[in-house]
């Protein structure tokens, strides 16, 4: 209760919350809210449409999930742990009978998983009956760790999870996006933690999070809404990287803040700890559950085609304007870029594991 970390969590991260509900009024600092109500799926389409919910063993992506089930996508749950994705799996089949499940077993902290997963679903795409694209994906995977864990790649894994397993599993993802013949979107779960971020910086050592090894004690509560911020500048950068406004329909980009839900993600805080912060949320009226809390993001992922570079919070189809950061269109470049280039060195990297197992398997030559 000592820590910096607490009071950024119990402090910062209130008034970000509250100041987020502040906006939904008339006479709030941003003014009205822009509102777009939900559409319904397409039906003309000669198959399921396929949507893709990271994070999906509980909380706000089984949740999301279940509903988008009932719409009638194919959804494709991404998640950790076979046993918990079966489970959830399950769960929504005994309350949807109808639903169309597929389950991937993939770790967004790490790229060869990311990587894997891509040509798993390509061919799963392939060996079905579905079209050989998909129309949404939703970046829902996010964790608060308490401690310091490298990735495979020597990333800080909440940064890897958070951020940047979102962006790598995008880009690889976007040409079955945009090869979708119907409009497809791309919604990026985020967090009202963002606006708790003063004076960022992006470089690679801050994206990577490897600068936070150095750190004497694990900066818990500033990495958290640091991801999500950088979560945010990607979301903007992409709809401008696609000149969305140029082309309306084609692939939409989206980001959705869903308050203060009741899940599994503070299960590494403390229970004392994380039993007061649900208890004053609870008081203020402001805590939820995943089913109430899954609103922003379906009103997100159902809005209307020609939406894109919103910010959906409260539910009711509302819209926001996140933190004035999060539009700082020279951090995005820089974190893009950054981001970009992390992903290039990861692929070649890839690729040249793949050639030297390919030589040390190849039968040697015989003699000329």
């Amino acid at each position: 209760m000592f820590s910096a970390e607490f009071w950024t969590m119990g402090l910062c991260w209130t008034a970000s919350l509250l100041a987020s509900y502040w906006q939904l009024f008339p006479i709030g600092i941003a003014g009205r809210c822009d509102v777009y109500p939900r559409s319904e799926t397409p039906r003309n389409f000669r198959t399921r449409l396929v949507c893709i919910v990271t994070g999906t063993t509980s909380g706000l992506g089984a949740a999301a999930a279940f509903a988008l089930s009932k719409e009638g996508f194919c959804v494709v749950l991404v998640g950790l742990s076979s046993e918990l994705l079966s489970k959830a799996m399950e769960d929504i089949r005994e309350q949807n009978k109808d639903a169309h499940l597929k389950g991937f077993v993939v770790d967004l902290s790490s790229f060869r998983s990311i990587l894997e997963f891509k040509s798993s679903l390509e061919k799963w795409l392939m060996d079905s009956d579905m079209h050989s694209s998909i129309q949404l994906l939703i970046n829902n995977e996010g964790i608060l760790a308490t401690s310091a864990r490298p990735t495979a790649e020597g990333y800080d894994q909440m940064m890897g999870t958070n951020y940047l397993g979102a962006f790598f599993l995008t880009k690889l993802l976007l040409p079955l996006l945009k090869t979708s013949p119907v409009g497809s979107r791309i919604v990026n779960v985020t967090s009202f933690t963002h606006r708790a971020v003063f004076g960022a910086q992006i470089n690679e050592d801050i994206v990577t999070g490897k600068c936070f090894f150095r750190s004497k004690e694990y900066p818990c509560a500033r990495i958290y809404q640091y991801s999500k911020l950088c979560l945010l500048l990607f979301t903007y950068e992409l709809h401008r990287q696609l000149n969305l406004d140029n082309k309306p329909g084609q692939v939409s980009v989206l980001s959705a803040h869903p308050g203060m839900v009741k899940t599994n993600i503070m299960q590494e805080v403390p229970f004392s700890l994380s039993s007061i912060a649900y208890l004053v949320f609870r008081v203020l009226g402001l805590l939820q559950s995943p089913e109430n809390g899954i609103n922003s993001i379906l009103d997100a992922a159902l809005a209307p085609s020609h939406v894109s570079g919103a910010y959906f919070f409260a539910g009711d189809g509302r819209t926001l304007r996140s933190y004035m950061l999060s539009y700082d269109t020279r951090l995005a470049e820089k974190l893009w870029n950054i981001s970009c280039n992390l992903l290039l060195d990861l692929k070649l990297a890839s690729q040249a594991t793949s050639s030297s197992s390919y030589c040390c398997t190849s039968p040697a030559e015989g003699p000329a």
